[in-house]
């Protein structure tokens, strides 16, 4: 069985240094992740003062009695789990606007509450900060030898060869990167894995809603994602297998499930991308789907990774999904957006990420090197088809695999194993 780790003291996070900067910028940060990954442990190391409101009742309730004394403490004053008590988003607004300071606040959630006339736009008090599970550099599962930001800057880089075998990629997108699970033995994790979604069917769903669901049909749309997984699967196709045995769901339906899990940060999909070609190429607008970790799959699925080896067809989707959640974790601290690439004539590519001053690089993601040369024909015909847009030529384009030594330059194809890949 896999080591996933020992751990006794905090993980570094990528996203510690991205927390800091944003506090020298703003009045409040807005730490937004799903539940279990780890918002209030990184917020509270930059915190001089706390509130718990998921833990606290007093506190819940002076929010509407006295919030100012809910707001005093040394800044930046970490609010916990602010969507149980909304009303305290327009206290942190006006105070923010008082103090005339950045760095004042730090508000962690796990649910994006519904937007409403009681709560006022946050634009120039607050900045958002995505939060995900750890990717497998800062769970200590890559070395990090190849950089994505270097990636973007065109750098050429070289990584020893790293090993993770079939049966390794299948216990990682088992035990996924929830920071509570380091260092505790796999069936214990799949376990936990599966109570998790349990109690997103049955009670989150509804409390982030304000109104009733019901919790099978929320879980069958949960296995039915999973079945689906890394592809653009319809909201028609997703709604037949959630009524099943010739019962009928409207499409409407299952669109506010899904809203209930987007703003519950337990989906996150990957949108298309959408460059200005000269050609006539006609692209694929479907965002892919994709679970914020790929152990939610699984536990949709109840699988093991002995089922999963089994089936390397579906392994390599979750591996692509585990991909696409590193280079989510990588890309944001490079001021970078993650998409996929479709055409209509066929050209696919998993990966597309794009930086804020228009740099991008393109990744297939195949589950063994024997699938690297298919990867590659599809990078470098997407090279071919950008080389007189307004894009131009590609900064990096690279195979992402398990297993394999890392090499990547500027105008050819190279390959990266995930254990090398990093920030």
């Amino acid at each position: 069985m896999l080591a996933i780790g020992t751990v006794m003291t905090y993980l570094p996070r990528i996203v510690d240094a991205e927390l800091a900067e944003l506090l020298e910028a703003a009045g409040a940060v807005l730490v937004e992740g799903p539940r279990a990954s780890g918002k209030t442990a990184t917020a509270a190391r930059a915190a001089a003062s706390e509130v718990l409101l998921d833990v606290d009742d007093n506190a819940r309730r002076m929010v509407g009695a006295d919030p100012g004394a809910v707001l005093a403490g040394d800044a930046p004053r970490l609010i916990d789990e602010w969507q149980l008590e909304p009303a305290i988003w327009n206290h942190v607004r006006r105070e923010v606007d008082r103090r005339r300071a950045p760095g004042q606040f730090i508000l962690t959630g796990s649910a994006v509450p519904a937007d409403d006339v009681t709560r006022h736009t946050g634009a120039g008090r607050f900045v958002r900060l995505r939060m995900r599970p750890l990717s497998l550099y800062e769970s200590g599962r890559s070395s990090g030898d190849i950089s994505l930001r270097r990636l973007l800057d065109g750098a050429e880089q070289r990584a020893p060869r790293s090993e993770t075998p079939i049966a390794d990629v299948a216990e990682l997108v088992c035990a996924g990167g929830w920071p509570g699970h380091v260092g505790r033995r796999l069936p214990g994790i799949l376990r936990a894995n599966r109570s998790y979604l349990d109690e997103v069917r049955r009670t989150d769903v509804t409390r982030v809603s304000g109104k009733t669901r019901d919790p099978v049909q929320v879980g069958r749309l949960l296995t039915s994602l999973a079945r689906n997984v890394g592809t653009p699967v319809t909201l028609s196709k997703l709604a037949a297998e959630v009524g099943g045995d010739g019962r009928s769901i409207k499409s409407d339906t299952v669109a506010e499930y899904l809203d209930a899990l987007d703003r519950l940060m337990v989906v996150e999909n990957q949108p298309a991308w959408s460059p200005h070609l000269r050609s006539r190429a006609t692209l694929r607008q479907a965002a892919v789907r994709h679970f914020v970790d790929p152990s939610l799959a699984v536990a949709a699925l109840r699988a093991t990774p002995a089922r999963l080896t089994a089936d390397l067809e579906f392994l390599g989707l979750l591996f692509e999904s585990l991909v696409v959640r590193d280079l989510r974790v990588h890309a944001q601290a490079a001021d970078a957006q993650v998409f996929h690439y479709r055409e209509k004539d066929g050209l696919e590519v998993d990966a597309v990420v794009e930086a804020a001053d228009g740099r991008w690089a393109a990744f297939e993601i195949k589950l063994g090197a024997r699938w690297v040369d298919d990867g590659a024909k599809s990078l470098n015909r997407l090279a071919r088809r950008l080389e007189q847009s307004d894009h131009g030529k590609p900064s990096a384009l690279a195979v992402i695999v398990p297993t394999g030594y890392g090499y990547a330059k500027p105008g050819e194809v190279g390959v990266i194993p995930i254990g090398a890949l990093g920030p």
